[in-house]
């Protein structure tokens, strides 16, 4: 493991500031899910339509990252990230005076090409300032502090449903990235490395999409993380529609998974003193296949009803804590030089694949959870796939070493 080249002072605040910048996106979603049966009704529109503002904002947060990487590789972490939170806050500003469902989906499509800066640069300092297995340990340090979004968000969004309407939930989300440019101008200091010569992107995207030990785990992290998001999807459908459980108190179903996420991030702290992150994911990922197959088999049996189906998406989203430090530390590891690039690939491949998880949801729709389940199911045995794959070639001996040997 390398030391840290440029780490700052005031780490405490500073891995909290790029915790809250990796929350954007959950907070983003999480605090508006109570309010998509409100939108639904107040523009008449199917439950499919209303969740195609959660398809374009994955959409933006794919489209936003990739082209967010090349920036921050040549200008620095600190311009492009202000720019970006100045478009979350106009696309949230939008959104809260959408007329209707269209423009509703156009704004959350802005709103994510801003938020999607914040995400990319956050993981790009991390790799700026940390590798190896200290890596994984700060990003679970920051998973911590991205859970708590997912906890608190649905229960302020249901809140400010019930009190001031759906629309002020998206005013809020504007305070709140008001708040993180503040902090940002104040915290956040320049940690781009130097750049070393000229490099066409072209040269740079071929070398880290040929490299197995980038594309596997980011792979897996991004069908993964796509499990999350068709979870997110259809998760209002299925606890307030389809079981009946109110609007306030979905927050609590959404909440305790979350806390569950957060609690397994923690945990992977304490085993990777231990353990390396490679056999840490290769294990959680079989966790990962194990919980999502017990959620499509509780939605196609509809066995214990409400309990059964909280039960196993509680055990599924709480392997995401194991999944996905490990994942993002490993697939950024060997490319310090590209940091920029690597971590806006990464985020573009999770949300490409969320949104067509999320789309997939939507279209498959019959009245049940069995979608959700299926979806589940299929990425999560994806990102198996992805990782066992990318780890044979990776263990595979050269045939230059063995021509020298003989």
């Amino acid at each position: 493991m390398t030391a840290p080249t440029r780490k700052p002072s005031g780490t405490l605040a500073l891995e909290l500031l790029l915790g809250a910048l990796t929350a954007f996106a959950p907070l983003s979603i999480d605090m508006y899910l109570p309010a998509l049966p409100s939108i639904g009704t107040e523009f008449q529109s199917t439950p499919a339509a209303v969740q195609l503002t959660l398809a374009s904002f994955f959409a933006g947060l794919a489209i936003g990252q990739f082209t967010t990487g090349p920036l921050i590789d040549r200008f620095g972490r600190t311009r492009p990230l202000r720019v970006g939170i100045a478009l979350y806050v106009l696309g949230s500003l939008g959104c809260a005076i959408a007329p209707g469902t269209a423009v509703l989906v156009a704004m959350r499509f802005v709103q994510a090409l801003g938020g999607a800066v914040a995400i990319v640069v956050s993981r790009a300092v991390v790799r700026d300032l940390w590798s190896g297995v200290e890596a994984a340990r700060t990003m679970s340090r920051l998973v911590l502090v991205m859970g708590v979004a997912p906890i608190l968000a649905p229960l302020f969004g249901g809140f400010v449903l019930r009190l001031l309407g759906w629309r002020a939930i998206f005013a809020a989300l504007a305070i709140v990235g008001t708040l993180a440019l503040a902090a940002v101008v104040k915290v956040l200091p320049e940690t781009a490395p130097p750049r070393s010569g000229p490099r066409t992107m072209a040269s740079e995207m071929a070398a880290l999409l040929g490299a197995a030990d980038f594309l596997g785990p980011a792979l897996a992290c991004a069908f993964i993380q796509a499990g999350m998001f068709a979870y997110i999807s259809g998760a209002s459908f299925v606890f307030i529609t389809l079981h009946g459980v109110s609007p306030q108190h979905f927050g609590w179903f959404f909440g305790t998974n979350a806390l569950g996420l957060v609690s397994l991030s923690q945990l992977n702290r304490r085993l990777l003193v231990t353990h390396p992150p490679q056999r840490i994911l290769r294990w959680a990922l079989v966790l990962s296949v194990v919980a999502a197959s017990c959620v499509l088999l509780v939605a196609w049996s509809g066995a214990f009803g409400l309990w059964g189906m909280a039960a196993a998406l509680f055990f599924f989203v709480s392997t995401l804590g194991l999944v996905m430090p490990n994942a993002t530390a490993l697939a950024l590891e060997k490319h310090a030089s590209r940091a920029g690039l690597a971590s806006a690939v990464l985020g573009a491949l999770q949300y490409a694949i969320a949104a067509s998880a999320s789309w997939a949801v939507s279209a498959l729709y019959n009245g049940t959870a069995t979608p959700m389940g299926a979806v589940l199911a299929t990425v999560a045995a994806l990102a198996w796939v992805a990782h066992f794959l990318a780890s044979r070639s990776r263990a595979l001996p050269s045939p230059e070493p063995e021509r020298e040997a003989a």
